[in-house]
């Protein structure tokens, strides 16, 4: 058994998906006996993991296991390299159960050899949105794209299915330009009549996709009538009502007057993480939908980690989201309140002054303290000699009796900590955990609704617990999912590390997923604020993707960024013929979908430079750029080159081109128009891709020697002698562009007078090709 998961660990399986498939003999079979086959075949080289997807796709879907080498040979020998080919191929030895097999016809069946390039993917598309264009325009985004999809597979069977729909969004896109509130709105089906199961349905499916296609704001809400109302506390599920409840409730709600009151309660020892983003939206957000205030208040309990640079960055990142809170609160703006309430809790009998270690209190099953009968003027005593700085650091804690939801025994209300306070400076040694002041701040603060992610929903009872064990006003807890995203870490020590050791710049290296990289990036916050609402107010926590949050940025992006023309591999070229007359300005529109927006000159001369891979010496089937054989627009120019001669160093490598030109208007169309600059600015560009090689660089399954062995060697890549049109001199940093044909890139802060830095923020549409 235990030689069998390392067997199938081998070809790239979790641990966990190892053992369920051990469960089942049959699919364990079929599997041991095609990697046993796929070894022999490969040899030295291996089974690595995209071949064992295919032979564990393979195994759990044949029916005839005599057919196991075979197909795992096909895999192997590379025939077989798609799940669309694999399905084929199934279906193709279920329909020919007697051997032998005509292997022509099985290759034939299966697309063997058949390659399906971008620029067919490309021609296709275009060909069928020219041909529902009129449909398409009248119907817009209600237009069924499952149509194209289909048809574009029909005509190019063996198409990359995630090739032809990047192609079909980038397509569309570009005829309609962004989706408007109309294009959002759900169309709802026609329900027949008397047809009650369908009706079911599709009352399912709308219930399905009930945040999407809505705003933020539209969902909080919407989410607010699930909530309970301001004063009404006591009606949700869990709320602990004591005999002083009503009284405190009539009270808040002559403070508030009824308002809805959140608040974002971050710890000023780090910079905020795009799961930091969902918490603002969600904490502000459902305030703001409801006519409601919501404060920032700094949970500054922890002296040793809390730095200024971290109180001012959090609150900038609040207000780069766009929202402005209605006060900016400190925990410990209410560290003597919070004190007084603790000499109140030891009176009444709930807490008492302990000398267990840290250690000992470390984990679930920590020994009951012998102090937990102290008696209550013997912990006041020994809180005040606390307080006095009379023990040293771990001496002594003040806990309190209870026992929390996940079955942790006593949580720590305060311990001794000789740092200075950020704020107070050497006035306190004693300092409040979060168990104790989360939920007494909220209640200083007349919070209605604490909104927290779903890690905290042990701590619910916890919170209920303190607020009546000290009679004073309690507010509701509602949890929510974290988000999370892969291909990166958030922890803020793991960050540290990545910093120390070199790896990344700082907090706001734009590979990192911090707020603060995400700006320096280039991320427009509108595109954060919908990937939140697109996510949506879920209670599950979610995983999600990069590439969702990068089709947001597009989105924005699309229709804020204005176009220049840039050239990141130049390639000389020299205009042999350009007429005396020709215009020295070419006039660009910033937004070609709709050039009253503006427009910027660029200067067009007989030397220009184009994108190396731009011009090609030798023609290949479906390349529609320059060649010798084969001329190229330019855009924006009006003119059409051809090619007259290739001029090499002495390594055999083309530096320069000589063309000539000829009017767009009297030249016949060509098959493409590509970029160019003239006079143009060097500039430095830097390329960015993932951080980490694996999806989850934490887990050490997956990952056994640690996130830090996990960095891509790739995830930056400088150029240095990039060129741009002078157009972009006067840009300031964080300003954002699209360079035609290449994608969105971001004004660096690093950028001088002298040296302009551009970051890509992303490309023009998803690299099918990614990891």
């Amino acid at each position: 058994m235990a030689d069998t998961l390392i067997l199938f660990t081998s070809i790239g399986l979790s641990e966990q998906k190892a053992k369920e498939t051990l469960k089942n003999d049959a699919l364990s079979s079929a599997l041991k006996d095609a990697i046993i086959q796929a070894r022999r075949t490969c040899g030295a080289s291996g089974v690595d993991k995209a071949i064992g997807t295919l032979l564990y796709s393979m195994a759990s879907r044949l029916k005839d296991p005599k057919r196991v080498a075979f197909l795992s040979d096909a895999i192997v020998q590379g025939k077989i390299c798609t799940e669309l080919q694999l399905a084929a191929a199934l279906d193709f030895v279920k329909s020919h159960p007697h051997d032998p097999i005509g292997q022509a016809d099985f290759e034939e069946a299966c697309g063997v050899g058949v390659a399906i390039t971008p620029e067919q993917i490309e021609d296709a598309v275009e060909s069928l949105v020219g041909k529902h264009k009129d449909q398409l325009l009248k119907e817009r985004y209600h237009f069924n794209m499952g149509l194209l999809m289909g048809e574009v597979r029909s005509a190019l069977k063996w198409a990359d299915g995630k090739v032809v729909k990047n192609e079909v969004d980038l397509q569309v896109l570009q005829l309609l330009g962004p989706k408007t509130e109309a294009d959002l709105e759900k169309v709802k089906p026609q329900k027949a009549k008397g047809s009650e199961g369908k009706m079911k349905e599709e009352a399912a499916a709308e219930e399905g996709a009930a945040g999407e296609g809505r705003s933020l704001m539209e969902q909080l809400r919407g989410e607010a009538l699930k909530f309970h109302k301001p004063g009404e506390n006591y009606k949700t599920e869990g709320y602990v009502v004591t005999p002083n409840t009503m009284d405190l409730l009539k009270k808040h709600m002559e403070l508030t007057g009824g308002q809805i009151r959140s608040r974002f309660p971050p710890e000023p020892n780090g910079i905020l993480h795009i799961g930091h983003a969902k918490a603002i939206n969600f904490n502000f957000g459902f305030a703001k939908a409801n006519n409601g205030i919501c404060f920032l208040r700094y949970d500054d309990t922890n002296p040793e980690k809390e730095e200024e640079k971290y109180f001012t960055a959090i609150r900038d990142m609040v207000e780069w989201l766009g929202y402005e809170p209605f006060a900016i609160t400190h925990a410990s703006d209410n560290f003597q309140k919070l004190y007084d309430l603790a000499l109140d809790l030891v009176r009444r009998g709930h807490a008492y002054v302990c000398h267990q270690k840290g250690e000992e209190l470390k984990g679930h099953n920590a020994p009951p303290s012998p102090w937990r009968e102290r008696p209550a003027e013997e912990s006041l005593l020994l809180l005040e000699r606390m307080r006095k700085g009379l023990f040293a650091e771990g001496e002594a804690t003040l806990r309190m009796k209870m026992v929390m939801e996940d079955g942790k025994l006593d949580p720590v209300a305060y311990r001794i900590k000789y740092t200075p306070h950020h704020r107070t400076r050497d006035q306190w040694c004693i300092y409040p955990t979060y168990d104790y002041t989360h939920c007494l701040c909220d209640s200083i603060e007349n919070i209605t609704h604490s909104l927290c992610t779903k890690e905290f929903q042990a701590r619910r009872s916890s919170y209920f617990w303190l607020c009546n064990a000290l009679d004073v006003y309690c507010p509701v807890q509602w949890e929510y999912g974290r988000l999370n995203l892969t291909y990166t870490v958030v922890s803020k020590r793991k960050i540290i590390k990545l910093v120390e050791t070199g790896v990344v710049r700082d907090w706001d290296d734009p590979r990192l997923f911090t707020l603060t990289a995400l700006r320096r990036r280039g991320f427009p916050p509108e595109a954060i604020n919908n990937f939140c609402a697109r996510v949506g107010v879920t209670v599950s926590q979610t995983t999600t993707e990069p590439h969702l949050l990068e089709a947001c940025v597009r989105d924005v992006l699309n229709d804020t960024a204005p176009r220049v023309m840039a050239v990141l591999e130049p390639l000389r070229v020299t205009i042999a013929n350009l007429p005396e007359g020709a215009p020295a300005d070419v006039r660009v529109p910033d937004f070609p979908a709709n050039e009253a927006r503006g427009s910027h000159t660029v200067p067009f001369t007989s030397t220009i430079f184009i994108e190396q891979s731009d011009f090609r010496e030798v023609m290949e089937k479906g390349y529609k750029r320059l060649t010798p054989d084969q001329p190229v627009g330019l855009r924006h120019a009006g003119y059409v080159v051809s090619f007259q001669k290739a001029i090499k160093d002495a390594r055999g490598q083309v530096v320069e081109l000589e063309v000539t030109c000829c009017s767009s208007e009297t030249a016949e169309k060509p098959k493409a128009f590509i970029h160019w600059v003239s006079q143009p600015l060097t500039c430095e560009v830097r390329l960015y891709e993932r951080l980490f090689l694996h999806k989850h660089p934490e887990d050490q399954s997956v990952v056994p020697n640690g996130f830090l062995s996990d960095i891509n060697p790739d995830s930056l890549h400088v150029i240095s002698g990039a060129l741009v049109d002078a157009s972009v001199k006067t840009a300031k940093a964080l300003d954002k562009f699209q360079f035609e044909r290449v994608g969105y890139f971001s004004l660096d802060p690093d950028s001088t007078a002298e040296k302009l830095i551009f970051n890509r923020t992303v490309t023009l549409k998803e690299d099918p090709g990614k990891i």
